[in-house]
């Protein structure tokens, strides 16, 4: 779902409000709304509502990106963003499943997110591969307070009313049962320790936002929307978690006269008519350099020749694709005198009489791009 509504109004807080006043009220609605629990006719609406601009908000660098250029900012922060919630989570919120179970999974390990970028290749790049620098941003540990969010020369204890948990229970009395939710600690803010005075770089975050340089090796045969993998390069993770991937998604600039097939090569030549009737030895233009191409006398406008092996490279596999070249006869719209008393006479030889043909303009197109 793709809300138009201001992100922060679907969460009913300030645009100043803090990653727990976020986590906060995202938990509440998420009660409220969720269609397993609300008898409201739009609940499930709402809920992916609020779902979505909890995932934007509560993401550093989306925020960021939203706050700065709202929902058109989103675009090219690598596909549909990441709206993923805890849906166990918030059950046990609302009834007390697992006892301290919630609290366990959150001090476990979790995965970094992945991060995705557009990198532009040349036509020849694609086909050969090529060696880029890409530049990106990520979070990295804060080199102030190195990673505990704490000015240094500061304290960082455990936080008395939660016993480093993070998070209390509450007991709230329905009119039918009594209801046990967990909800982040209200003095630590769901740390789990409290710190003296906050880092003045992370604000706390014990993380800092890093713009990175990296030489990406890119293969030899990758075409448009392929995407390239590097392992460990996304956004680190939490409780020594592992970090994300970052995904580079190809853009080939087209080239001027080559078009792409699968693993071939496609190529419109021009001959003239004289060459076409009588043959000849030509040039033609390939990624590796110019080629002779035999072209035999009688040759019809749509012929295909093939190239073999001068096509595109099989990526994980030896061996390429072929360049198929499908020839056009040109014919001449301006004559000279001599020219035209020669095509004259050529006529007269030739008859006059129009043949139907038994291979058509669309069975030329098949030879060029079917086999």
């Amino acid at each position: 779902m793709a809300s138009n509504r201001d992100y922060y109004e679907v969460l009913g807080v300030s645009r100043q409000a803090s990653p727990e006043e976020l986590k906060s009220a995202f938990r509440k609605l998420a009660r409220q709304y969720h269609p397993d629990v609300s008898k409201e006719p739009d609940a499930e609406d709402r809920f992916k509502e609020i779902n979505e601009a909890y995932g934007v908000l509560s993401d550093s660098e989306k925020r960021a990106r939203y706050d700065r250029y709202g929902h058109s900012g989103l675009g090219d922060m690598g596909g549909y963003p990441d709206f993923t919630v805890d849906i166990g989570d918030i059950f046990e919120q609302m009834f007390g499943f697992g006892g301290m179970g919630s609290s366990s999974r959150r001090n476990q390990p979790r995965r970094g997110r992945d991060l995705q970028m557009a990198v532009s290749l040349t036509f020849d790049e694609a086909i050969f591969g090529t060696e880029k620098e890409v530049e990106f941003e990520r979070d990295e540990t804060c080199s102030t307070c190195h990673g505990n969010g704490a000015e240094p020369g500061t304290s960082v204890s455990t936080c008395q009313q939660c016993g480093g948990r993070g998070e209390v229970r509450q007991v709230r009395q329905t009119f039918i049962v009594q209801m046990v939710e967990t909800v982040a600690c209200p003095k630590c803010g769901g740390r789990g320790q409290t710190i003296e005075k906050l880092c003045h770089s992370c604000n706390g975050r014990g993380q800092e936002r890093k713009r990175i340089k990296k030489k990406v090796s890119v293969p030899a045969g990758v075409d448009n929307g392929m995407q390239i993998r590097l392992p460990g390069e996304g956004q680190p993770g939490s409780n020594s978690g592992p970090n994300g991937n970052l995904f580079l998604v190809v853009d080939v600039t087209p080239h001027e006269y080559f078009k792409r097939r699968g693993e071939d090569i496609l190529l419109d030549l021009d001959i003239n008519i004289a060459q076409a009737v009588l043959g000849a030895e030509i040039e033609v233009p390939t990624v590796d350099g110019m080629e002779k191409l035999s072209i035999p006398s009688g040759t019809q406008p749509g012929k295909v020749f093939h190239l073999r092996g001068k096509g595109v490279p099989k990526i994980r596999q030896s061996g390429r694709g072929d360049q198929k070249v499908m020839v056009n006869v040109d014919i001449p719209t301006r004559l000279t005198d001599e020219q035209r008393e020669l095509f004259v006479k050529l006529a007269d030889t030739l008859g006059t009489t129009p043949q139907p043909r038994q291979k058509g303009f669309f069975d030329w197109l098949n030879d060029a791009f079917g086999g």
